[in-house]
């Protein structure tokens, strides 16, 4: 829950929210499905969690709170993690702060700044590689060509 209250503590704390929207996305969809298996109860509560939580990330982010890309929804299947880029622009960020969110923000949180977050001379070359442009399409992040780790590059194929 999120009101006026904590986006003044966030603040005047410098906290930072890590919202992970995919959480509340996920139970919504299934809730909201034809292979819905929760209980009347949990479905009621299924279906309000996903517009909740994206609506307190937007009045977070309207309210000037710092944001930061959460990856660890505890129920969404792994790799769909990528999704979250999408709900953050639901929530009003816009693509480049997004993605800011998940590299030049996260590293900022967790005080990793010095080895983490951003490309640039002496920090490692840890990129992805997408067909498009993702300030253009976000979900574009969905589709990942490949992943650059320590310069070493990944490929799923």
């Amino acid at each position: 829950y999120l009101d006026d209250q904590s986006i003044r503590l966030f603040k005047a704390n410098g906290a930072w929210l890590i919202p992970t929207l995919l959480a509340g996305d996920f139970v919504a969809r299934i809730a909201s499905g034809p292979d819905n298996f929760f209980t009347p109860a949990q479905t009621a509560k299924a279906l309000e969690a996903g517009p909740k939580m994206l609506d307190m990330a937007r009045r977070a982010h309207q309210g000037g709170v710092r944001i930061a890309f959460g990856t660890d929804s505890g129920v969404s299947a792994h790799g769909d993690n990528a999704q979250e880029f999408a709900l953050l622009v639901r929530a009003g960020l816009t693509p480049l702060e997004a993605v800011q969110a998940a590299t030049v923000g996260a590293a900022e949180h967790l005080r990793i700044s010095n080895e983490a977050g951003r490309i640039a001379p002496g920090m490692p070359a840890d990129i992805v590689a997408v067909s498009g442009d993702p300030l253009t399409d976000v979900t574009e992040l969905e589709r990942m060509k490949f992943v650059m780790k320590s310069g070493v590059v990944y490929r799923a194929d």
